[in-house]
């Protein structure tokens, strides 16, 4: 189900009663290109090859040439101006494309290789595969946030103790459910445990045919730059991102920002600190606090 509005406003109990499966696929998140349409809300498909979902967030910056590939090249007819279909219609013909390989796990990273080497931006997101499994990646340089978790299963034998690592998810296969989410507050409040923070140029395949859970870099030069503006604005604080607590970077920021105010301007005549937007309150009180004001 998609449609445009609040959560609360578009899902009713009534439509969560009527899901059916295991394995699902959602977003929440304005676009950032294209338009609001709810032609363009998230996730977007594509029947071939197999039958392909896809959830992202982030902006690529190369979208008229990857427009062009896809008409010209890839013969791949887009239909909206999301990035988010760029991403899923390169992704879908490199699935093709290396299907060669009788290894699927080998065919899936060769194709999020390919999406890697071709589109240039800030992204991470999901692709899920009908019948095959699901797929989190996050680009080379790890500008958008993306992580990663685990449960034991309702439906399984039990297991003693949650894998510290995905590498060794593959010793306990068939007994932990997998989320993966933009932000560590999803991962908690579904009640998973929080594994890590997936690696620029990393992705992540789990296996519904075997349980399995596979990693691997997909990109020859991967390096973290994380965007601050996640910390500043975007993100939850009471989200950890990339080993960092969003609120913790605040009241550092604040406090960076009080003392700057105090050796450059050590008579200041500042009444009060008002925090604008909302999401700079912690980082404001922790200013207000230094500098004595309210």
């Amino acid at each position: 189900r998609k449609d445009n509005g609040l959560v609360k406003d578009v899902f009713q109990t009534r439509h969560m009663m009527e899901l059916r499966g295991n394995v699902g696929l959602g977003h929440v998140r304005y676009p950032t290109a294209g338009s609001s349409s709810c032609a363009e809300a998230q996730p977007l498909y594509t029947n071939y090859p197999h039958g392909i979902c896809v959830a992202h967030n982030g902006n690529l910056v190369n979208t008229p040439e990857l427009e062009e590939m896809c008409r010209t090249k890839l013969n791949r007819h887009v239909n909206t101006d999301s990035d988010s279909e760029l991403l899923l219609n390169i992704f879908a013909t490199n699935l093709v494309t290396a299907s060669d390989s009788e290894d699927m796990v080998d065919t899936v990273f060769s194709a999020v290789q390919a999406v890697m080497s071709t589109c240039k931006g800030g992204y991470a997101g999901l692709y899920l595969i009908n019948g095959v499994g699901l797929v989190g990646f996050r680009d080379p340089h790890g500008i958008r946030p993306l992580v990663f978790g685990t449960r034991k299963s309702s439906l399984a034998a039990p297991v003693s103790a949650v894998p510290a690592t995905p590498a060794k998810m593959n010793n306990a296969k068939g007994r932990l459910d997998y989320a993966l989410s933009s932000e560590s507050v999803a991962i908690d409040t579904l009640g998973f445990n929080l594994v890590r923070d997936v690696k620029a140029g990393e992705a992540i395949f789990i296996d519904m045919r075997t349980g399995d859970c596979h990693t691997r870099i997909c990109h020859n030069e991967p390096s973290l730059a994380p965007c601050i503006f996640e910390y500043v604005y975007f993100a939850r604080p009471d989200s950890i991102m990339d080993g960092v607590s969003v609120y913790e970077s605040r009241l550092k920021m604040g406090e960076k920002l009080a003392h700057k105010v105090t050796r450059q301007y050590p008579e200041h005549d500042i009444d009060v600190v008002i925090p604008i937007p909302d999401t700079s309150r912690t980082s404001a009180l922790q200013a207000a606090y230094i500098l004595g004001r309210p």
